[in-house]
């Protein structure tokens, strides 16, 4: 299906957020099974979920000599659970609590021959109530969960082309629990400063992996605005980024935030709303890469180069 203005879907932050909090959770908990197995890849890549046709996965986490896949599927409301030696688990995502959830998780991965540990209380939320104990978050909305997956769906492919232009270091569109939110981040390739932490229930140590090189990062949260709203913005910050002009009209920058903002509403109500996100992606990196004096040069790759090879 070819890429619209239709295909961009409504979602009100304040009709779902009992769905969203409780999915929040429940993200946590899969991302930390795939943490607790997978080998530690600069600025914990090795965490991350990635958008699929069906939803949100783990992708391959390795386990022995084999792997196993976990996956959100919006589509027919299931969490599933594969094993290389042919295994396979699975429930309905329904309204449940996520005590129930996590219990039921671990219980699956215990009978594919997994038993997994994982840390039992979620990161950069305030209060962190352990995962075993969490009753209050039990909240399924599956056409709203179906939405949001959407969403992730139309951000994923615009900003994977966006990637496509970059040569230097660059990380895949992946999907990151603790904060939920959709990135995409660029590398200079110099280091930066440690970075200072002080995200809620998470360790410095962690942000100071995650920040160990200077950085462009974009990407989509679905907790701000109206309807969600996309960002970008550097580490470290240079001078004159918060200045720099970047477009389209509706984004901004936000003193409090420390980064530029484009309403997700922005975008799905334009008339060619691929354009507009790709317009606030490319500006705001230019921002970072201006400001921050970066190589473009060497940096920044044509994605067309091969378009007219036989």
């Amino acid at each position: 299906m070819p890429p619209d203005s239709g295909s961009w879907p409504r979602l009100a932050v304040h009709d779902w957020t009992e769905t969203r909090e409780t999915l929040h959770m429940w993200t946590q908990i899969v991302g930390k099974a795939r943490l607790a197995h997978a080998p530690l890849l600069n600025h914990w890549w090795q965490v991350t979920l990635y958008v699929t046709p069906r939803g949100l996965s783990t992708s391959g986490v390795p386990y022995g000599a084999g792997m196993f896949d976990v996956e959100f599927d919006f589509v027919d409301h299931a969490l599933r659970l594969r094993s290389s030696d042919g295994g396979a688990r699975s429930f309905e995502l329904e309204p449940m609590a996520v005590a129930e959830f996590h219990a039921r998780f671990l219980a699956c991965l215990d009978e594919l021959g997994i038993p997994t540990r994982i840390q039992g209380h979620p990161n950069e939320v305030d209060p962190a109530v352990p995962f075993a104990e969490d009753v209050r978050h039990a909240a399924y909305d599956p056409r709203a969960a179906q939405l949001f997956w959407r969403q992730l769906l139309q951000a994923d492919r615009v900003m994977g082309r966006f990637r496509a232009g970059f040569a230097g270091k660059v990380s895949p569109v992946h999907f990151f629990w603790g904060a939920m939110d959709l990135a995409c981040t660029r590398f200079s390739g110099r280091a930066a400063p440690p970075h200072p932490g002080g995200a809620p229930n998470c360790g410095d140590w962690v942000m100071v992996e995650g920040y160990s090189r200077e950085l462009s990062s974009c990407g989509f949260w679905p907790g701000g605005g109206e309807e969600g709203a996309f960002y970008s913005y550097a580490y470290p910050e240079p001078e004159g980024f918060a200045r720099h002009p970047v477009r389209p009209e509706a984004a901004c920058y936000s003193e409090e935030n420390g980064q530029f903002l484009l309403p997700y509403e922005a975008v799905r109500q334009a008339d060619r709303p691929d354009e507009v996100l790709a317009l606030f992606l490319r500006t705001t990196y230019e921002a970072a890469a201006e400001c921050g004096a970066w190589d473009r040069s060497v940096l920044e790759i044509d994605p067309r180069r091969w378009s007219g090879a036989s």
